[in-house]
């Protein structure tokens, strides 16, 4: 089998594996967020769980792996349980990618912490994969941060309009989502998202590589 279609297959088991814990745990930071705040519908539909088949949308799944962006099935909320429903649905929806970044967060320690192992033990095979493992990992779970906060359903940033918006707006905007959603899925297949998704990504991950400046220092000075 030639090399590059190895190299092919790899990245894309890489890719899969990330995407059954990045999509599961957004869906499950949603539903927790939401349980906590006294809204257990999700619980009760069995969503409260990291079992990715309880969350993946096929089609969002598919993107995700592909594009590196993409989204899974929606957590169902009632926000008549949240005792500040407008509070309850933006914390609820801020849940999704704050996890993610989190999980990017972590990633990134990780990854650098191989990567500077590489040095001592030199360009071992399994340094070597689990750094390509983490670096995905930061990448797919920023990618799946940034763009669920567009402020368009189903995406997580509509429901974050709540904050902003006074209920009459919203529910007014609401009333064309599904020519929304159809506009979002031809900017995606356009790929009229691609350079604004990638200009905010590249930010959001230089200010990663910021917050983990701590491990190049450590590293550094016991590599001395």
């Amino acid at each position: 089998m030639p090399d590059n279609i190895i190299y092919l297959l790899y990245q894309t088991t890489i890719r899969l594996v990330v995407l059954l814990t990045a999509l599961p745990f957004h869906e499950f930071a949603h539903a927790w967020a939401a349980n906590k705040m006294g809204d257990p519908t999700a619980r009760y539909q069995g969503r409260l769980t990291l079992n990715p088949l309880k969350h993946l949308d096929p089609f969002g799944a598919v993107l995700m792996l592909v594009a590196g962006f993409g989204w899974a099935k929606p957590v169902p909320i009632n926000p008549r349980n949240f005792k500040n429903p407008k509070r309850g649905m933006a914390l609820s929806a801020a849940a999704g990618p704050l996890s993610n970044l989190l999980l990017s967060y972590v990633a990134m320690v990780l990854l650098k912490i191989c990567l500077y192992l590489q040095y001592p033990f030199g360009d071992a095979f399994l340094l070597e994969s689990l750094s390509d493992i983490f670096q995905m990992i930061v990448l797919l779970n920023l990618g799946l941060a940034v763009f669920n906060l567009i402020p368009i359903p189903p995406l997580d940033g509509s429901r974050l309009f709540t904050v902003f918006l006074p209920p009459r707006q919203y529910f007014q905007i609401m009333q064309y989502e599904r020519y929304i959603q159809l506009a979002l899925f031809a900017a995606i297949f356009l790929r009229l998202l691609d350079r604004p998704l990638a200009f905010v990504e590249s930010h959001v991950f230089n200010a990663m590589d910021v917050l983990t400046g701590y491990v190049d220092l450590i590293a550094r000075a016991l590599l001395r």
